[in-house]
């Protein structure tokens, strides 16, 4: 019998029900093969299937577990806060309470706006730099996502600089020629965009870390260059932190990097496992949306208190302090398996900032989505399934980045390279 005889079966219903059999694309294992194993528990830094099956795990939800699975006091907050009621659409201080604690982490978002989803911030976040600007176009990166809005979801093409075509059938042709498409770290194609239509674009939006193409940092000179050419063309520059908020500094970006955006968006770790989102900047800025000013934004489970309960404990826990020793493990995983590849005389890049890290099976960095489109995507499928079952659980796309929780000890890191070593031997066989 399979050792995964029930995630099987349990699939197997569930395309019955759902598209693919899942209620998000990656989790079909698309860019592996394979069924899905399905989740049953987590506690600390590992997970169990319905089969029974426990890894350690490097994917932590996408990125919000940054305590870790059923962290205590994330699971105290829940319990206090659900007493009182699960939803009011109506404030509540838990709302204030979170949105000045990110503040405070954070003081270049002045202002915020809490939603419930990454994709409702940064379609929300355009928005008011459209209002601001007047113009309707946007500049983005190929390779990073910004969610499903429709404006998001196009391509670059051939990976040269050029008008937005749309990536998913539903996208209006018109809505996708508004969105122009840079490679990730070319300031110089950056530059001709800006030159050849900078008068139409409201806003430069990037992942400041990518971590949708895999895990591919900026180059020294790039954000402060986008910095630069938005200021001069009079475009906004949207840092979406969706992913990087909390994970590559206490302060994210601004801090890491020495670039402050006009607004930014968050999400993941703002809701400490439960769905919760935000987008904010400059005051100015944000005092365009409803109430205050003209554009519309609304959200019945906006703020929801369960979620701000366990979005400002998960805050509140990660100290500077906290951080810098879960950035330590990080940078001892990311060494040990560059040390497994060159021992084992594999093609390979690895790197990470703060809990965020990747690795591309590929000899030169890579700098972008064309180059991670390059890398040996046919070894990491065989590595990937290799490692799930030596109980290792990596995100199922070699275009993911992973990450680090408080929760793995340098015990379970040395376990997991102990495995992965066993896990790319196999796959090299």
């Amino acid at each position: 019998m399979s050792r995964f005889a029930r995630s099987e079966e349990i699939m197997r219903r569930s395309r019955e029900i759902f598209p693919g059999g899942v209620n998000s694309p990656v989790r079909a294992f698309g860019g592996v093969g394979g069924t899905p194993v399905v989740a049953r528990s987590g506690a600390g830094c590992r997970l169990t299937d319905v089969d029974g099956n426990t890894y350690i795990d490097f994917v932590l939800s996408w990125g919000p577990l940054v305590l870790g699975h059923a962290a205590p006091a994330v699971l105290d907050a829940l319990e206090e806060t659900m007493h009182h009621g699960t939803s009011f659409g109506m404030p509540t201080e838990l709302e204030v309470r979170l949105g000045a604690l990110i503040r405070e982490r954070m003081p270049h978002i002045e202002r915020l706006r809490f939603v419930s989803s990454g994709t409702e911030a940064t379609m929300s976040a355009v928005r008011v730099a459209r209002a601001q600007t007047g113009r309707d176009g946007i500049l983005k990166f190929d390779g990073c996502y910004h969610g499903h809005a429709d404006a998001f979801l196009v391509r670059a093409g051939s990976g040269v600089a050029t008008l937005g075509l749309p990536d998913s059938p539903g996208v209006p042709s018109a809505l996708a020629a508004q969105t122009f498409v840079a490679p990730y770290n070319d300031v110089a194609a950056v530059e001709q965009l800006i030159e050849d239509h900078g008068t139409h674009i409201a806003a430069i939006i990037v992942e400041p870390v990518v971590g949708n193409a895999g895990f591919i940092p900026p180059a020294p000179a790039f954000l402060p260059a986008l910095r630069r050419l938005a200021d001069a063309s009079g475009a906004l520059l949207i840092f979406d932190e969706v992913m990087t908020g909390f994970r590559i500094a206490p302060g994210g970006a601004r801090e890491r990097f020495d670039v402050t955006p006009d607004l930014t968006t968050l999400g993941k770790i703002i809701g400490g496992g439960l769905p919760a989102a935000a987008y904010g900047g400059r005051a100015d800025l944000m005092d365009l949306v409803a109430p205050v000013g003209p554009v519309y934004q609304a959200g019945t489970l906006s703020g929801n208190p369960l979620a701000m309960a366990a979005g400002y404990t998960t805050i509140s826990i990660l100290t500077p302090d906290l951080h810098r020793r879960i950035e330590t493990r990080t940078a001892s995983l990311v060494r040990g398996l560059r040390e497994i590849a060159a021992r084992r005389g594999v093609p390979f890049t690895a790197d990470h900032a703060g809990s965020m890290w990747g690795f591309f099976f590929r000899a030169e960095p890579v700098r972008n989505f064309q180059d991670a489109r390059g890398s040996d995507t046919a070894l990491f499928k065989r590595f990937f399934h290799e490692a799930l079952t030596r109980s290792v659980y990596l995100a199922p796309s070699p275009f993911e980045a992973a990450f680090m929780s408080a929760a793995h000890a340098d015990a379970d890191v040395a376990e997991a390279l102990e495995h992965m070593d066993a896990a790319l031997g196999a796959a090299l066989e």
